[in-house]
């Protein structure tokens, strides 16, 4: 008797070509990310014995040195989040609900810092206030030798984190609800307090959870700001490992930094899921208005003022410094090989990591907008909800740890990869990755269903489904991914300042060693490099903005 092959169900088709779509994502965090960071930390821990030397964590923590450390980390996360959010809010509701000639250059503008390498965000405000910079120039007054210079750089770099996750909110909160809040007999104040304020919380959670992950994780910044007075976890990490060469002390604080980043992450997606859950929006464009009374003139001004003093004089001070005094001699001095810091022109880190930057964003694109496809569905399993949010540690984990991990890991057949090219942008494509999901994920959960369904019903392969269905949708948004990795992954320091070779450095590991000699020569080259790392990364940008994706829930 014939048996007839039992019929598999589309659900059950599209369930089990969602656990292959993962496969790959899973193995290159598992080989890449994973494997590296347990290779680093187990190695620490062992010091040098058989055995785990799990005493060393308090011996660790006892220490008034790294306590003083872990407190500045804190503390100045936190101030660098509430700043962020102080100045930034207003600019979040100036973008959301008002509407003015210039609006989306403005938009552009804000939106540049954060795409911006930290690196640059350090050597920019160093030539503002720093040894020779404007504000020594014209008033005496330096501020790298104090916090507000860090905590002023955390604002230039996180502001668009705020104006575009809270801002793409409040451009779909419906006005409706708050004028009828006025005409009950409310005042304005009262209004946006009991009203506007509520929904928006957790979106101004989400923003300010995000700011204090970037901000406890700095590296760049305080690298090059904090000098030997000021060191965050991430920078204590580095020297502990490249100057101490104390290997456990760098484990430890690699495992505290983990926790910390993994109790940040598990909060904001908890408040991410809040948001999604509890808010009805509307069409973000019928929202913004033109300016009416002195009141909302007033506050556009004000915040263009603050664009202009903070984000965008330091770029062009950059630009000034790197021009001062020779005109565009110090951009002709990367032209030479002085035979010192570098076996080749330093002008040659820019084909480097353009060729390194395009090789990653290949690479984030291809696990990125696989991992992407798998999570679109809001009814996977738990197990594909857990891997959303392993996406994000990247972001959070150490990059010094990271890099360093791959030194130790990946030095046997068949994973012996320190002498190939690839290393650098693996290492990138880490950053890039979550990049790609966070962009694509929204876009492909606005897809109906139900196309993808029909399609199945009428024997379509899962793969033609997507190919046939989801691609021409979702094709902008990937261009969109790939440009926010290319952006990321240009300007990635902390792991590659290991991986990278003396004979082919990329644009933010150069920056970094001729700011760390002496000579005015040096200094001028640092400033010039900065300015064509800032320009190449800006360009990224202006693109994607002609490029972008209008986003329902305000993320990046």
């Amino acid at each position: 008797m014939d048996l007839a092959r039992p019929e598999v169900s589309p659900r059950v088709r599209s369930n089990a070509a969602r656990l292959g779509l993962l496969a790959l994502p899973v193995a290159f965090f598992g080989i890449f990310f994973a494997y590296p960071v347990v290779a680093i930390v187990s190695r620490g821990l062992r010091a040098g014995g058989d055995g785990w030397e799990f005493g060393r964590l308090w011996d660790v923590l006892a220490d008034p040195g790294i306590r003083h450390v872990l407190w500045f980390t804190t503390w100045q996360a936190v101030v660098s989040t509430v700043l962020t959010l102080v100045v930034a809010l207003p600019g979040a509701y100036v973008f959301a609900r008002l509407d003015f000639p210039g609006k989306q250059v403005l938009r552009a503008v804000v939106t540049v810092p954060f795409v911006l390498p930290t690196v640059v965000v350090g050597t920019a405000f160093l030539a503002l206030v720093g040894r020779g910079g404007l504000l020594d120039e014209w008033w005496g007054v330096r501020l790298d030798t104090t916090v507000w210079a860090i905590l002023l750089a955390h604002v230039f770099f996180n502001y668009a984190v705020v104006v575009r996750t809270v801002g793409g909110l409040w451009a779909q909160l419906d006005p409706r609800q708050e004028e009828a809040a006025r005409m009950l007999g409310a005042s304005p104040l009262r209004a946006w307090r009991k009203v506007t304020l509520p929904a928006l919380g957790p979106a101004v959670a989400a923003a300010a959870l995000m700011v204090f992950l970037f901000t406890f994780t700095s590296f760049g910044v305080v690298q090059i700001l904090g000098g030997p007075t000021f060191s965050t976890l991430e920078v204590e990490i580095y020297r502990q490992t490249s100057e101490i060469f104390d290997l456990s002390t760098a484990a430890v604080l690699t495992l505290v930094q983990f926790a910390a980043v993994g109790a940040v992450l598990a909060v904001h997606a908890w408040t991410v899921r809040r948001r999604e859950s509890a808010l009805r929006l509307v069409d973000a464009a019928t929202t913004a208005r033109r300016p009416r009374g002195a009141g909302q003139w007033a506050l556009l001004g004000g915040v263009l003022v603050s664009v202009a003093v903070l984000l965008v004089l330091p770029p062009a001070v950059l630009v000034r410094r790197s021009l001062h005094t020779s005109g565009f001699g110090y951009y002709r001095a990367l032209t030479d090989d002085d035979g010192g810091i570098f076996l080749v022109a330093p002008i040659e880190a820019v084909g480097n990591s353009l060729q390194y930057a395009l090789a990653a964003t290949a690479i984030a694109v291809l696990v990125g907008g696989l991992a992407a496809v798998a999570l679109t569905r809001r009814d996977a399993g738990r197990l594909v909800r857990g891997f959303d949010a392993l996406l994000m540690l990247p972001l959070g984990v150490s990059a010094v740890t990271v890099g360093f991990g791959f030194l130790i890991a990946l030095d046997e057949p068949p994973l012996d990869l320190r002498a190939t090219w690839i290393l650098v942008p693996l290492a990138q494509a880490l950053v890039g990755v979550p990049f790609v999901v966070r962009t694509m994920l929204p876009v492909l959960r606005a897809v109906d269903v139900r196309l993808r369904e029909a399609a199945a019903v009428l024997g379509a392969s899962p793969w033609r489904a997507w190919r046939e269905v989801d691609l021409p949708l979702v094709r902008r948004a990937l261009l969109v991914a790939a440009g926010f990795a290319f952006a990321v992954s240009l300007g990635e320091f902390g792991a590659t300042v290991f991986i990278a070779r003396p004979d082919n450095p990329t644009l933010p590991v150069a920056v970094a060693r001729l700011l760390g000699r002496p000579g005015d020569l040096n200094y001028g080259q640092a400033m010039a490099l900065s300015t064509i790392l800032m320009v190449v990364c800006a360009v990224a940008l202006l693109v994607l903005e002609r490029l972008r994706v209008p986003d329902r829930t305000g993320e990046f």
